[in-house]
């Protein structure tokens, strides 16, 4: 039986499972995080359309490899860039929301969090000591789109500032932001 790639040369087959392959892994990694953040719905859709796109590319390798044993290099190949595909899009789209503490004098402590609470983001402040004296501690959670900016904010005030950033999967029903607005509002919903 001849498939559709059979009339084409080697090399197209082997950019076509080059290209397959990124696609089904990138999306691999996707599905992956889309687990870990507990968006089933989106991972099981996900899931489907790379198994899909996996068995086409895996069946021109095998139906092909005693002719052509090359074909494993565009499979690997397309295997590795979809990796530092899907990590480079993920990281991109920012998806889901950071858990942040930073660590300054008391004296920068308003400043950081009167500038932060305006732009919308709910911090705790706890008080500490340290070799070097006082400090605080705000305790805050954002999205990891607005990650960068709420960076910005800290080093504008205090370019000495401690920061440490934890991902997490899941929260409880308190807002992550005081008052989240925009179209990424309606779609915070899982």
């Amino acid at each position: 039986m001849i498939g559709p790639l059979d009339a084409l040369p080697v090399w197209a087959i082997a950019l076509v499972i080059f290209g397959l392959r990124i696609c089904d892994v990138t999306l691999g990694t996707f599905r992956t995080i889309s687990v870990v953040h507990g968006r089933v719905r989106l991972a099981v859709l996900l899931g489907f359309f790379e198994i899909a796109i996996w068995v086409t590319a895996i069946s021109q390798v095998v139906v092909k490899l005693g002719e052509v044993p090359l074909l494993l290099l565009p499979y690997s190949a397309g295997y590795a860039t979809g990796n530092a595909l899907g990590i480079w899009l993920e990281r991109q789209l920012a998806i889901g929301a950071v858990v942040i503490r930073i660590i300054t004098s008391t004296d920068h402590a308003t400043a950081i969090a009167g500038r932060l609470e305006t732009l919308g983001h709910l911090l705790t402040r706890f008080s500490g000591d340290s070799p070097g004296g006082p400090r605080a501690l705000l305790y805050g959670m954002c999205q990891r789109r607005d990650l960068p900016m709420v960076i910005a904010e800290t080093r504008a005030v205090d370019s000495a500032a401690f920061y440490a950033i934890d991902r997490f999967a899941e929260t409880s029903a308190a807002a992550t932001t005081v008052n989240p607005t925009g179209w990424r509002a309606v779609l915070k919903k899982k």
